[in-house]
C-alpha cells in the first residue's frame, strides 16, 4: 500500500496513543542544531503533529510537511492555535518550500518512509547555508524485557508486512550515510517509556500501520493473542512500553568523505 495512504485510517488511535519525545531531544536540537526562538524548521513527515509541537513550544517556526490528508488536517487541528505552524501538503521529496527558506529539517518516526536520495536532494535544496538535519524515532527496547519480546512476536506472526516496514528492521547506518554523507552524522539516545492498561495497548497496536485492522482476517486471533500477553506481562494493571528515543543529527552540506561516525551518548 501507498506509504502516503497507510495511516488514513488510524488517525485517532495514533493521536491518542503514539507517544512524543523526551524534551531531552529538543534540548539537543537547541545546543547542536541552532534550534531556537526564531528559527525555521520544516518537518518532514509530520503527520499528526508530534514533534512539531515540540518544536513550537520552544519559539520556532515550523513548516509542517506531511501527504496524508487525514494525518495533516488532525495535525492543523493540533497546532492551528501557534501562529507560527504552517501546514504543508507536500512530501519528504518534494515538500513545496521556497529554496533555501529553513534553518533546520527535521523528522520524527518517518524517515523509513523516504526515498533517502531524493528527500537528501530537497533538504539541500530547502536548507539555507549552514543548515542541519535531525532525525528522531522510539525504538522500542527487546533485550531482557519479557513483554517487549513477546509483542514483538505478535506482531511478527499476525502483521504480513512488519518487519518490511518497521524501521527496527529497514533503517540502517548505511541509510543514515546516505542521507547525511559518511562521517557526517552524530547520534545520541535517550530513555524513554508508556505505560498501558490493556485499552492503552490495544490502541497503540492499532495505531500501527501494519497491525490488522477490525474485519480483516487476524485481527480478532491478534486481539485474543494481545489480551493473553497483557494478562501474562501487566503488573498493576499495566504494562510498560520502555524506548531508547534516537536522534541522529549533523550538517547538511554536500557528501563529505569520512569513514564510520561520531558517536555522542548522553547520560
Amino acid at each position: 500500500m501507498n506509504p502516503t495512504l497507510r495511516f488514513s485510517t488510524r488517525v485517532a488511535n495514533y493521536i491518542k496513543y503514539r507517544p512524543s519525545y523526551p524534551h531531552a531531544v529538543i534540548e539537543l536540537l537547541g545546543r547542536e542544531c541552532g534550534a531556537k526562538p526564531g528559527s525555521t524548521v520544516a518537518d518532514l513527515g509530520s503527520g499528526t503533529g508530534i514533534l512539531s509541537q515540540l518544536l513550537l513550544e520552544e519559539g520556532l517556526h515550523v513548516y509542517g510537511v506531511e501527504p496524508n490528508r487525514e494525518m495533516r488536517e488532525a495535525g492543523e487541528r493540533l497546532l492551528g492555535p501557534y501562529a507560527a505552524f504552517t501546514s504543508v501538503d507536500g512530501t519528504a521529496e518534494a515538500t513545496t518550500l521556497a529554496g533555501a527558506s529553513v534553518d533546520l529539517v527535521t523528522a520524527g518516526q518517518a524517515f523509513h518512509w523516504f526515498d533517502v536520495t531524493k528527500t537528501r536532494a530537497e533538504c539541500l535544496r530547502i536548507l539555507r547555508a549552514g543548515g542541519l538535519a535531525a532525525l528522531v524515532w522510539n525504538t522500542r527496547k527487546l533485550g531482557g524485557v519479557p513483554f517487549a519480546h513477546a509483542y514483538d512476536q505478535l506482531l511478527r506472526e499476525f502483521s504480513d508486512d512488519y518487519a518490511r516496514v518497521n524501521h527496527q528492521d529497514t533503517v540502517s547506518d548505511a541509510a543514515i550515510d546516505a542521507f547525511f554523507g559518511a562521517g557526517r552524522w552524530h547520534t545520541a539516545t535517550f530513555d524513554h517509556a508508556q505505560y498501558f492498561d490493556f485499552e492503552g495497548l490495544r490502541g497503540r497496536l492499532l495505531s500501527s500501520s501494519y497491525a490488522p485492522e477490525a474485519g480483516q482476517p487476524k485481527h480478532e486471533p491478534m486481539m485474543r493473542r494481545l489480551r493473553e500477553v497483557f494478562d501474562t506481562y501487566a503488573q498493576g494493571g499495566r504494562v510498560t512500553f520502555a524506548y531508547d528515543t534516537e536522534v541522529f543529527y549533523g550538517p547538511m552540506q554536500g557528501i563529505m568523505q569520512g569513514d564510520g561516525h561520531a558517536e555522542q551518548r548522553p547520560a
